[in-house]
């Protein structure tokens, strides 16, 4: 058994599985005691399981008689039995890691012996997966396996109320997507009452389709926003500006890096065109940044490729899996010039009030695993930034699919002609095919010329994945054929129909070699399930973008040579292998890319982190005095320092300033004089005006009860964080946008950001400080006293609400303008900063 284990999945996947093995028999082992035990015998192991945990046993011990329980639970509930492969598959998530396990070899049904077993901690266990069709099947599916075993499950879906999900995150294992629960996770960081929050603490969750989301949604973070007030006629007027301008002569576009600029003839161009001397002077920078974004849009993004449009709007699609992505927005402006370049409406630009990567996220849980067909080519990955390693499970039964070498074509005209004559072979002979496209533009190119030939076919890509299960399932039937974008249907199974075996299985046929080697590997993965027959073919042209990028000159060269026709193609695993190379290679460069945003982030994270604690501290604290007096006492230690400074003699320094600050600032009934301070020591200076605002502060708690004053130090300091930090993360976005400029001045980006960032950082808790101290010490309570969201923002929607809330109080109507020590005009006999002033 080892030899043919490492035959198929290497040694050190055999050695791993080998240990694992001891637990797989002492499952089978149990399997004819759980038959004895009846329905409510079973149920009950579940909260015998839960006292034991309570009472310090480790999930360990108890896994091989919990899994055991799951497996009869599941005969009995589903009339499914998990097959030993498939408890391999479950030990391997329980402890953290990924499990590797082709298309169809049940990797729904694996994942609930891990989720059983983790869910008898009662702290919630999380099942992730890549779209909600897949999560609401699940859950009502392996719902009845949970249920039957005593255990609650929730579903965590978009536009279901706060309840709905409070509920569904209490449930002993909930469903749901990762966009929906890293939002969930920032919204409740954007509360201002802790019983509005949903999620519990992050546990343990289950990553389904775990490639796809750690690895190709990694470098799109989550982002909850709000509209910034800016102009929308500069992108119009840079779209006009783009157009006239000519490749080569006017700008640069450098198709490997996608990177488009201006030359020094396009600079001039534009320096004339707006009426400017220098395009690159510090007042011409959001000008700049305009024509680099209209440029981008011109050149770079693809109307059917990179987005399509729709009812008047710009969709994202997908670029892994065809699906459009509606809601989202392209971010720094970049949206909004491909709405001038289609001649939309241009919406205004967004500004971030919450952000964060999926890296970040789910390295957030105490224990994170996954399960996909396809992670091995990026195991070095998932073990560098998530702590998981991978491991190949083998099939219940040998694969038996045959993958044939791929056909290479001199153009892509010939490439076409022979998909589509092979195509039509199949279609006559009864075999199935599913075909392959990398983007919506080939799917729609081929269903035309499939039109022409009179085959029947269904497509599937962003424009038509409402159908997306149903045309899936149907896909293995006699003269099934089907056009899916590249990774349109990951999660259902394409089944076989009736003497369809016969006819050689699904046939895979590949229209060209995707970047990632995964993406292919998913492609021929849907077919050969369980045993099935099956074939794949790939079918490339030199002109295909991978070919393009990576030297096909040679090769057609060498086609030229042998005068072979343009229909000839050519066969050769040494060109296979070649294509591989290039594959590895983009791999690599989307890896240091991924890899160079979590650093970025990691500096995010940080800082986030600090601030949704205090914040948590702030929402959990009855009484925030201790906190609002550090804060007052750093404000005026700061003050102090700043008009004393050490490099100075004592006779320079500005006590007028710290009088002036404080009395205005700080003090209120209780003031200071330049007397006061006059001859003292800084630190004895803190130490004096610090007694007094305690002094103050104690006479304001007196006048508006101590139950007023603690509401009130919350209001005040939940608005001044959150104001401050929303605007900290835009500055930090735009710090990063214009970052990598520093290399040219031999400067290390990241170092600059993380130095530039943690100063911006200090100052906004300086700021902070200063704001609450201020509003403390001088604002009137009756008209803060209720605790209001400083911007409304959506989940990538990009919301146009971004009003921020702000103070006001009521004024006295005066005729004059009264100083603030001067006599309140009221007639009250007190200094009007003190009565009508305050």
């Amino acid at each position: 058994m080892l030899g043919l284990l490492k035959k198929v999945i290497g040694d050190t996947d055999a050695r791993h599985l080998k240990k694992l093995q001891k637990h797989v028999d002492k499952i089978e082992a149990l399997a004819d005691d759980m038959k004895k035990l009846s329905d409510d015998g079973l149920r009950k192991k579940t909260e015998e399981f839960k006292e034991r945990y309570r009472n310090g046993e480790s999930l360990e011990d108890m896994l091989p008689e919990a899994f055991a329980v799951v497996r009869e639970g599941s005969t009995r509930a589903l009339g499914l039995t998990h097959y030993q492969v498939q408890l391999l598959g479950g030990i391997i998530l329980h402890h953290g890691d990924i499990s590797e396990m082709k298309t169809g070899e049940g990797k729904t049904l694996v994942a609930t012996l891990a989720v059983y077993l983790n869910a008898i901690t009662e702290k919630g266990v999380h099942v992730v997966t890549v779209n909600e069709y897949l999560a609401r099947r699940d859950a009502e599916e392996m719902g009845k396996l949970y249920n039957f075993l005593g255990l609650t499950v929730g579903l965590n879906v978009s536009g279901m109320s706060k309840d709905e999900k409070r509920e569904a995150y209490s449930a002993d294992i909930t469903y749901g997507t990762n966009n929906e629960f890293g939002f969930d996770y920032l919204r409740d960081n954007m509360v201002i009452y802790k019983k509005d929050m949903v999620q519990r603490p992050l546990h343990y969750a289950i990553v389904d389709e775990v490639d796809s989301i750690l690895i190709d949604e990694a470098r799109t973070p989550l982002i909850i926003s709000g509209s910034a007030e800016r102009s929308t006629q500069l992108y119009t007027a840079a779209n006009s500006f783009v157009r006239m301008l000519k490749e080569e002569e006017d700008f640069t576009y450098d198709e490997k890096t996608k990177n488009v600029q201006l030359t020094d003839e396009g600079v001039s161009k534009a320096e004339k065109a707006f009426n400017i001397e220098n395009l690159f002077n510090s007042e011409h920078v959001q000008l700049n940044h305009h024509i680099n974004q209209a440029l981008k849009a011109y050149k770079v993004m693809i109307l059917d490729e990179d987005y399509v449009v729709e009812d008047g709007e710009v969709v994202i699609v997908d670029q892994f899996t065809g699906r459009l992505m509606k809601g989202r927005r392209y971010s720094d402006g970049l949206h909004q010039a491909i709405e001038a370049k289609e001649g939309l409406e241009i919406k205004r630009e967004s500004m971030t009030l919450a952000s964060i990567t999926f890296q970040n996220y789910f390295r957030m849980y105490k224990k994170l695993a996954g399960m996909t067909g396809t992670a091995k080519t990026e195991e070095e990955e998932f073990r560098n930034i998530y702590n998981m390693n991978v491991y190949s499970v083998p099939t219940n039964e040998p694969i038996v699919r045959i993958d044939n070498p791929d056909l290479i074509f001199k153009t892509t005209e010939a490439k076409f002609r022979s998909i589509v004559e092979k195509i039509g072979e199949l279609y006559e002979k009864g075999q199935p095919v599913l075909v392959g496209t990398v983007n919506v533009d080939t799917s729609e190119l081929l269903s035309n010329m499939l039109k022409k030939k009179r085959v029947p076919h269904n497509v599937l890509n962003a424009k038509n994945h409402e159908r997306e299960a149903e045309i899936i399932e149907g896909a293995g039937q006699r003269k099934a054929v089907t056009i899916a974008t590249n990774m349109a249907g990951r999660g259902t199974d394409i089944k076989l129909g009736e003497g369809v075996k016969e006819l050689g299985g699904l046939f895979v046929l590949g229209t060209e070699r995707h970047e990632s080697r995964r993406i292919d590997n998913q492609l021929r993965g849907r077919s050969g399930r369980q045993g099935d027959p099956g074939e794949s073919r790939f079918y490339l042209s030199l002109e295909d973008t991978l070919m393009r990028r990576f030297g096909s000159d040679n090769m057609s060269n060498m086609m030229e040579k042998l005068g072979m026709d343009e229909d000839q193609p050519i066969e050769s695993k040494l060109v296979s292998r070649a294509v591989e190379q290039a594959q590895k290679r983009v791999e690599g460069n989307n890896f240091d890319a991924r890899k160079q945003i979590l650093q970025y982030d990691d500096v995010m994270r940080e800082q986030r982190d600090i601030i949704y604690e205090q914040r948590m501290e702030v929402l959990e604290s009855d009484n925030l005095r201790d906190v609002v007096e550090k804060m007052i006492e750093s404000t005026i230690e700061r003050t102090v320092s700043a008009y004393t400074p050490a490099n100075e003699v004592p006779e320079d320094w500005n006590l007028q300033g710290i009088v002036d600050y404080i009395n205005a600032n700080v003090l209120n009934d209780e003031e200071i004089e330049l007397k006061d301070i006059n001859g003292l020591e800084p630190e004895e200076m803190s130490e004096l005006i610090i007694e007094r605002a305690a002094r103050e502060y104690d006479r304001r708690e007196e006048d508006f009860t101590p139950e007023r004053m603690r509401e009130f130090e919350k209001v005040i300091v939940l608005r001044m964080v959150d104001s401050k930090w929303t605007s900290h993360i835009d500055q930090m976005d735009q710090l990063r946008q214009g970052i990598h400029l520093r290399a040219y001045g031999q400067n290390d980006p990241l170092r600059e950001y993380k130095f530039e960032g943690f100063e911006m950082f200090e100052q906004m808790v300086a700021s902070i400080e200063e704001d609450v101290t201020r509003y403390i010490m001088n604002a009137q309570i009756e008209s803060n006293l209720e605790r209001k969201q400083v911007a409304v923002g959506k989940a990538v929607h990009r919301s146009s609400n971004d009003a921020k809330q702000e103070k006001r109080r009521t004024p006295f109507k005066k005729s004059n303008t009264v100083g603030r020590n001067d006599p309140c005009p009221c007639g009250s006999g007190k200094k009007y900063k003190q009565c009508h002033g305050k």
